[in-house]
């Protein structure tokens, strides 16, 4: 196991090559998160940043327990070779469409349907480990249900359906998107 301050060139092109990654989060009195990500939207902005684009999906958890206390922990692991563990440890908070910098921040991304917002993450310290004990495994091909739902509903559609989930699971609150994506970029 090794620690490091920041993203090497080597973690940078490891990060790259992952087609999943997951997402942990925790606020106090509330449960653990921990969800798994796909569709290209992760991104290392820099060597103590990284972010990705956030698509709606059944709950917004990792939006609530970050305005808890922005505590978020990203794991990677290697199913072919070589082996690896990679994990990102950091503060992150959610950039919605509304926000300024959006448009530069989403700039930076394949734009997804579905998107209601970005979370970034400043890098506090990043961990490998051996791996050793996971498995083999193949990619045959990305989901394309969620893309689908999204397309097939109208923005203002998804609006009014984040416009009454103000609370998480939990009952923590979660600020939710105003505008749309594109909306907002193209203004």
């Amino acid at each position: 196991m090794e620690f490091f301050s920041a993203l090497t060139d080597d973690h940078r092109a490891f990060v790259a090559r992952q087609p999943v990654f997951f997402v942990a989060t925790a606020a106090e009195g509330a449960r653990i998160n921990l969800s798994p990500k796909g569709m290209d939207s992760f991104r290392v902005l820099d060597a103590k940043t990284v972010a990705y684009l956030d698509v709606g999906g059944s709950g917004n958890e990792t939006n609530a327990h970050l305005a808890a206390n922005g505590r978020i922990t990203i794991m990677f692991c290697a199913f072919d070779q070589p082996a690896l563990i990679f994990r990102i440890y950091g503060k992150g908070r959610a950039v919605l469409p509304q926000d300024d910098g959006w448009a530069e921040l989403y700039a930076q991304f394949t734009h997804l349907p579905g998107t209601r917002q970005i979370f970034v993450i400043d890098v506090d310290e990043v961990q490998t480990s051996c791996g050793w004990g996971v498995p083999f495994m193949t990619l045959e091909r990305e989901r394309p249900t969620l893309s689908k739902y999204h397309a097939a509903h109208a923005g203002t559609e998804r609006l009014a359906k984040w416009a009454g989930r103000t609370r998480s699971i939990d009952g923590l609150p979660v600020r939710v998107a105003t505008v749309l994506p594109d909306e907002k970029t193209s203004a």
